[in-house]
């Protein structure tokens, strides 16, 4: 029986356990122009034992980012920040891939160079509010990509992709999740083109489909991984046609052969049809009614998935595999310290040892 801590390959590098540390948001680049900190290598360091650390999303160009002090990877100065923490988890024996994420309609418009405005495949501004450094706002209305702009766009992932590589990160994650860009060209409530990069289960799922061929086609395949979440209501994301929508992602995705599929999990039915469709290695971020847990590692032992993704615990316990092999117990995260600060709540989670 396959067990949590048993290595894997993962297309290149071979894994030395099944347990992901997601892509989560931290809001600490506090380096100049969207850069990573000392602190920032300290935190991915101290997570090294994890078989896969994806690092929080990265904006691939100025006009792809939305909120305050989250890092880049489009700018030299970002490069050689980033490489300090890549340099960093070598160094204790880790495989880290950076998340590239373009947040599309999303985020504070004060944050991008002077005359920018957020894009998205079509002029629809998401409900609700968001959080800035002024309070809550207003979601605006983003200006809609040209074909030309859209195929500019593609490009300026495939480029992202190559500064990683050139960063030391072993490869990359497309974040196609949670709302933002690749997410918008998905869901017809944010998609409402008729052109080829809408219109049709095959015109949304485009854009998503040719962002990790190209990716591919810059740094390799097997470098390559994507972060999806079917059916999560969030940013106002709308999605009628879950499953033909992701059904056939996931067989234009085949024709690329990416190194690995990343599901934010909302229907187990859902999950179990991507996972006998996809071709490469599938990790799970399962629905529960809490966060992923110790309770959740039988989804690996029973063949639900081939990695596991785990998100609070790993913030809160740097040391998640030993706890996990040893039954805990688990430094609790403190939701107040998530999002920005100092290093209180980011690199002071006590490991077993101490």
């Amino acid at each position: 029986m396959t067990t949590p801590f048993d290595p894997i390959d993962l297309a290149g590098p071979r894994l030395r356990n099944r347990l992901v540390m997601p892509a989560m948001g931290r809001a600490r680049a506090f380096g100049p122009g969207g850069t990573a900190t000392d602190s920032m290598a300290t935190y991915y360091a101290q997570r090294a034992t994890a078989g896969l650390i994806i690092t929080e999303g990265s904006w691939p160009s100025p006009v792809g980012q939305g909120f305050p002090h989250t890092p880049g990877l489009h700018s030299a100065e970002q490069i050689a920040a980033w490489r300090r923490v890549t340099d960093a988890v070598h160094a204790k024996g880790g495989t880290v891939f950076a998340q590239l994420a373009h947040v599309g309609r999303i985020g504070d418009p004060e944050l991008l160079p002077e005359g920018m405005v957020h894009v998205a495949p079509s002029a629809v501004a998401a409900p609700g509010r968001l959080f800035t450094v002024h309070g809550m706002k207003d979601f605006t209305t983003p200006r809609a990509l040209t074909s030309q702009e859209v195929r500019e766009t593609i490009a300026d992932f495939a480029q992202a992709a190559r500064n990683a590589v050139e960063a030391g990160f072993d490869g990359v994650e497309v974040h196609a999740a949670y709302g933002y860009l690749v997410h918008q060209f998905l869901a017809p409530s944010s998609n409402l083109r008729t052109d080829e990069w809408g219109g049709s289960v095959e015109g949304r799922v485009r854009f998503a489909a040719e962002v990790v061929a190209a990716v591919s086609a810059a740094i390799g395949a097997h470098r390559t991984g994507i972060r999806i979440s079917p059916g999560i209501r969030y940013n106002g994301i709308e999605e009628p046609e879950l499953e033909p929508t992701y059904a056939h992602l996931v067989r234009r995705l085949n024709e690329t052969g990416p190194a690995y599929l990343h599901v934010v999990e909302s229907s187990r039915d859902l999950s179990a049809l991507l996972r006998k469709e996809f071709s490469g290695t599938f990790i799970l971020n399962p629905a529960t009614d809490g966060f992923t847990s110790a309770a959740d590692l039988t989804l690996i032992e029973d063949g639900t998935a081939d990695m596991l993704s785990f998100g609070a615990l790993f913030l809160a316990n740097p040391d998640l595999p030993a706890r996990l092999r040893a039954g805990g117990p688990y430094n609790t995260p403190d939701t107040s310290t998530y999002y920005g600060g100092t290093d209180e709540g980011f690199i002071d989670y006590p490991s077993l040892g101490a």
